[in-house]
């Protein structure tokens, strides 16, 4: 082999290689991406990160029917490394969560039912 093809096979591995790389990849949101902000409310189900959203104008006009209920909020705490699965930074501990027929999935604090959409990248 000489020394082109050589040095082309290299340049195809090396694009190959780091081409590759999943360095462009997406990940859903974290409760430290949240968190930044004071007024987030989020809650954290499964490894998803769900948020507040009783101000957004189409979820305000949505007719739903209650589900089953999905989980339940057992840690309170703003700080992003001790959340984990069934942490909330607002809802009070013993809050049930239930899924609907809709994207929302709901709280329920004292027969107020509250709003929430899993945060998905992409």
């Amino acid at each position: 082999m000489d020394f082109t093809k050589i040095l082309t096979l290299l340049g195809i591995i090396i694009l190959l290689l780091f081409g590759c790389s999943n360095s462009g990849t997406t990940r859903n949101p974290s409760p430290e991406d949240f968190l930044k902000n004071e007024d987030a409310d989020i809650f954290l189900l499964d490894g998803i990160v769900y948020s507040n959203v009783h101000d957004v104008e189409w979820v305000q006009e949505l007719d739903y029917t209650l589900g089953g209920q999905i989980g339940e909020i057992n840690k309170q705490s703003d700080k992003a490394w001790s959340f984990n699965n069934g942490s909330a930074n607002k809802l009070p501990v013993g809050t049930k969560i239930y899924e609907t027929d809709t994207p929302v999935s709901i709280a329920i604090v004292n027969a107020t039912h509250i709003p929430y959409l899993k945060m998905i990248e992409g």
